[in-house]
This record gives structure tokens, C-alpha cells and sequence, in this order.
């Protein structure tokens, strides 16, 4: 599905994460045949692979409507608790507009304007920069910010991530998102059990069988004595495909939900520049949330919802959101943006001592800030990053470059 704008790449990117939900769901199936091989080399550790193979056919194929009653009972519990499992872990709180006018108002302008619904408004007590939007449907819809990103924000960068998370509603991310979660926690559930199954388990070299962990050493050497003394071949060789398929259905479960996430922050990025029109007021906030967004406490899933993830993962391969540098130079390259580089906040900035010299001294932030960067049509927009505003020329009629000056086109 080729996209060729804004909207067309929304529009594919919903279509392309479908498919990838889709496939989600098919790892739980994928999860369950590899625990049913585990149980017949349980049952029977003396068959074939070809045996094992076909009888975890069978069992898949029994027990498949099970799968999926467990699974969508899994998807409605989460679908009307998951806001209050995502509350006790946060401790966000509804605000009204008596509580937090400030921001109240600067959320309901953007919904005004654009005709959004209003979503419910949460705060969370924390230092950490971050904002998030969670939800599954029109009642559910929630914005949550925290504390420390009300104090450091100015109010177009609060309302550049206000925008940033209400195109995260209006494009479905956050349903998607949820859901992906969602699933992924199901897969990660049943991954774990057979794990913890199969490690309960252990090989009797011997006789060339399994038992439990929690058998005696008794029944384990009788059984020993009336095995055949050949066999267990196939059982080693299907019980190493199931551990391939429990660990490969976990990779691609994350790798999903990276896909999910990676591609959908630039497009939050860009939706939140068209309902503001002020990509400048974006990109400062990207800088100052920049390694600042960490939630003490959060999960893994809470995190990946967020403005801004700096858990990287492994060598940046589980990372669950593209990087500052690469959100900031799209907005530059696209929407016409500033990059002033990395801000320093004034609190780090004030732990500076007075009997430090001068020159060794960390300048304040007064001095690392630069001033905003002009807009309108005397903004000179080649201008390197962090300069002071451009004066505009004068000439012999004025600053206006005409002859006729003044506010009201009077010659001086």
C-alpha cells in the first residue's frame, strides 16, 4: 500500500499493523503446539519425532477452542481494567479544570479545534518528563502527565505533547497499542508456563525418558529398570523444537510490538505539528524530555505507551521508540523546524558552587537556552540554531523596506 502523504501513510501504517496483530494473535497457537509437544514426550518419551509431531497436531486441533476462549477472556478483562492496572502502577489521578486550569484549557483548545472528543485528563506525581495516552474506545480515552513535565514546560511545548498524544487517539495508535500489549502479555504468559514445565522436567539418561522434578528417586529407578534401554532420540530432538518455538513466538512477539511503536511516534510527531502549526514548540520539547522520561515503578508495557521511552534494550534492538536525534531531524527536514541541540534544565544547571572559577564553571541555563526562534514571514529561516532573533533592516523608509511606514502606512 503505497503512501505519498500524511494521511495515506496513516492510513497504510493501520493497515500494516493489522496484519501484524493478526499475527500476534497466531504465536499464542504457535505456543500452544510446542506445549503440547512437551506433553506427549511427557506422556511418551519412547515415540518418534513424526509421532510427536502428529500427536501435537492433534492436540492443537483439541485444543484450539480452549486457546481462544482463554485468550479473548485474557483481551476483556484487560479491555475494561486495563486503565486501572495502568493507574495503580503510575498513580495518576483525574484532574478537573479547577484542578489544573493550565492544562485543562490547553487540552480542550487542541480538541476544539481539530473537534475532538475530550479524553480524560490524569496527572501523575513525578519528576519525570514523560505524557501518555491510553484507551480502547471513546469513554476510555485518558492523556496522563506527570508533574515534573508541568514545571519544566513551557505551554506550547506542553501543548505540542498534549497534541502529540491526541493524534495517538485520533490515528488508533492507542488502541493498537493496548491490544498489542495485550496480546504480547498472553504470549508471554504461556511461554513462561511451558517453561516452567519443561524445567520440571528431567531427562533419565539412563532408561532414555523424562519424569517430573518433584518424583522420587525411587519410581524414577524403577521406571529406569523397565525401560527400554533404547530410544529417547526423537524425545530430545521434539523437546528442542519446542523450546525454539517458546523462545522464537516471545522474539516475535516484541518485534511486533516494536514495529507497532517505532512507526507510529513520527506520525504522533507530524499530527502534533498540524494542530499546532509550531514544530519548533515540538522539538524543544523533545530536547528537554530527551533521557528525562524514566518512570520509577512503571513496566515494560506502561513505558512503551509513553512520550518518550529511554529504555533502549539491548544494544538499542528492543528499543521501543526511534531515537530524539531521529524525531528531531525529521521535523526538521519536514515540517520546516529549528534543532537548538540538547537543553540543559535549570535544575541541573544550579548545582554549580560559587567558589568554582568563573571560566571553569558550567554556564546557567539562562545562558544554554537559547531564545525562541521567530516565526512569520520576517523570520529568517536559514538562520544557524541557537542565533538571537533577526532584527529586521532598515532602509530609507523605514523597517518595513517601502515607502510607507508606521502602523498605519503614514510616510515618516
Amino acid at each position: 500500500m503505497a503512501a505519498y502523504g500524511l494521511y495515506t501513510h496513516i492510513a497504510s501504517n493501520k493497515f500494516r499493523s493489522m496484519l501484524l496483530l493478526a499475527g500476534l494473535f497466531l504465536l499464542i497457537y504457535v505456543l500452544v503446539y510446542a506445549g503440547a509437544l512437551l506433553a506427549e514426550v511427557l506422556i511418551n518419551s519412547d515415540a518418534s519425532v513424526s509421532y510427536y509431531l502428529r500427536a501435537a497436531s492433534r492436540d492443537l486441533m483439541t485444543a484450539f477452542p480452549y486457546a481462544t476462549i482463554i485468550a479473548a477472556l485474557w483481551i476483556v478483562i484487560a479491555y475494561f481494567f486495563h486503565q486501572n492496572m495502568i493507574d495503580a502502577v503510575t498513580g495518576g489521578e483525574d484532574v478537573t479544570r479547577q484542578q489544573q486550569p493550565r492544562l485543562y484549557n490547553l487540552l480542550e483548545n487542541l480538541c476544539i479545534s481539530r473537534g475532538i472528543p475530550m479524553p480524560k485528563l490524569k496527572v501523575m506525581d513525578s519528576p519525570a518528563l514523560n505524557a501518555f495516552a491510553a484507551g480502547l474506545n471513546r469513554r476510555q480515552y485518558s492523556v496522563t502527565v506527570t508533574t515534573g513535565l508541568l514545571k519544566t514546560l513551557n505551554d506550547q511545548e506542553i501543548e505540542a505533547v498534549l497534541g502529540h498524544e491526541l493524534t495517538h487517539i485520533r490515528n488508533g495508535d492507542v488502541q493498537l497499542m493496548v491490544v498489542a500489549v495485550i496480546i504480547a502479555g498472553v504470549v508471554g504468559f504461556f511461554g513462561e508456563l511451558f517453561f516452567r514445565m519443561f524445567t520440571n522436567l528431567s531427562w533419565n539418561s539412563s532408561g532414555g525418558g523424562w519424569s517430573s522434578g518433584s518424583s522420587s528417586r525411587s519410581s524414577s529407578s524403577s521406571s529406569d529398570s523397565d525401560s527400554k534401554g533404547s530410544g529417547g532420540g526423537g524425545a530430545i530432538v521434539v523437546v528442542i523444537i519446542a523450546i525454539a518455538l517458546i523462545v522464537l513466538a516471545w522474539l516475535l512477539s516484541q518485534v511486533v510490538k516494536l514495529a507497532l511503536s517505532r512507526s507510529r511516534e513520527l506520525l504522533a510527531d507530524a499530527g502534533s505539528v498540524e494542530l499546532t502549526k509550531n514544530p519548533d514548540a515540538m522539538i524543544s520539547a523533545l530536547r528537554k524530555i530527551e533521557n528525562r522520561g524514566e518512570l520509577p515503578g512503571a513496566t515494560s508495557a506502561v513505558m512503551e505507551l509513553c512520550f518518550d521511552n529511554p529504555r533502549e534494550g539491548f544494544a538499542d534492538l528492543f528499543a521501543t521508540h526511534p531515537s530524539v536525534d531521529s524525531r528531531v531531524k525529521a521535523l526538521v527536514q519536514f515540517a520546516g523546524g529549528h534543532d537548538t541541540g540538547p537543553l540543559a534544565l535549570p535544575q541541573e544547571t544550579d548545582n554549580v558552587t560559587d567558589d568554582e572559577p568563573e571560566d571553569q564553571a558550567e554556564p546557567r541555563s539562562t545562558d544554554r537556552l537559547p531564545p525562541p526562534v521567530p516565526h512569520g514571514p520576517w523570520s529568517d529561516a536559514n538562520a544557524p540554531a541557537g542565533s538571537p532573533p533577526p532584527v529586521p533592516k532598515r532602509g530609507p523608509f523605514g523597517p518595513l523596506q517601502g515607502p510607507f511606514g508606521g502602523p498605519w502606512g503614514r510616510r515618516r
